[in-house]
């Protein structure tokens, strides 16, 4: 009888563990295309960020400005502000686009939808051309900016997450505590950097976006942005953002917290996440 509850036991333990990772991976918001679409949604962490004790680095809070409409079935991978529009690179199976976007209105007045067997991620320009990273397939984009034709393919090894540029390489985040800088023109890798707030590894970077010489990085299912060096890959800052989430109207169905744009000319920062309805223009403060 004992060997049969042990048996019992370790029949369950089994059970209970593949049942927890199948369903960790299908209700991932960066999870498995085959099925992300019809599990719920895993809603992302809104600890306040004062009590917590993770954090090294100064945490920053921040001020919202104005607050401008987003389509809220945009699955947000990707950010970007430039001449004048927002350009958004948006995910799921089945869904996916590249999108240029009317910042006051949230108006999409051009789109390229890609094919269903692509998860679409991080995006950025670069020389006229926009960047677009795909999730598991191992292959990005490359798109005339005015006309949103595909100009050309490139592969990578790994996931792909985020994509930024600081004006001399392409800056790539897989979902690790890793960055990698790729040479803008082959699109293959130049260099790596590990991200580390006081030596502890900081894992699930997603999309980024480069300002005023930091590098700016979501963290997957936080509502929590960090500030990081390029040079060392040092963590110099945590921006609490969960006062967002507050101003969402209540029954959206908005995810996790994901993308940051800069407007290099006015000096204005936009976020927003995936299927939130509201884009925010934010300031940081006390920094």
């Amino acid at each position: 009888m004992t060997g049969f509850r042990y048996g019992c036991a370790a029949i369950c333990f089994f059970a209970v563990l593949f049942f927890g990772i199948s369903l960790r991976e299908s209700l991932s918001g960066e999870g498995s295309g085959l099925c992300v679409q019809s599990a719920p949604a895993l809603k992302a962490e809104t600890t306040p960020l004062s009590s917590a004790k993770q954090y090294f680095a100064p945490l920053f809070k921040i001020r919202i400005l104005k607050m401008y409409p987003h389509d809220p079935e945009a699955f947000t991978q990707g950010l970007v502000f430039a001449n004048g529009f927002l350009y958004e690179s948006t995910g799921l199976n089945g869904k996916s686009s590249l999108r240029k976007v009317e910042l006051e209105t949230g108006r999409v007045i051009k789109k390229y939808s890609l094919s269903p067997r692509y998860f679409a991620e991080g995006l950025t320009l670069w020389n006229g051309s926009a960047v677009q990273l795909t999730w598991k397939s191992g292959k990005g984009f490359v798109y005339n900016l005015e006309s949103f034709a595909v100009e050309r393919e490139f592969k990578y090894h790994g996931e792909g997450w985020g994509l930024t540029q600081d004006g001399k390489s392409l800056i790539m985040s897989n979902g690790t505590e890793e960055l990698l800088f790729l040479d803008p023109v082959r699109l293959v890798p130049q260099r790596s950097l590990r991200v580390v707030d006081k030596g502890r590894p900081v894992l699930l970077l997603n999309e980024l976006e480069y300002i005023k010489g930091e590098i700016f990085a979501n963290i997957w299912q936080k509502d929590v942005i960090a500030i990081i060096s390029p040079k060392t890959g040092e963590v110099t800052g945590w921006l609490d953002m969960s006062d967002l989430r507050k101003e969402l109207p209540s029954g959206s169905n908005a995810e996790a917290l994901n993308g940051i744009a800069y407007d290099a000319d006015k000096g204005r920062i936009f976020v927003t996440g995936k299927l939130w309805p509201v884009l925010f223009e934010i300031e940081i403060i006390n920094k």
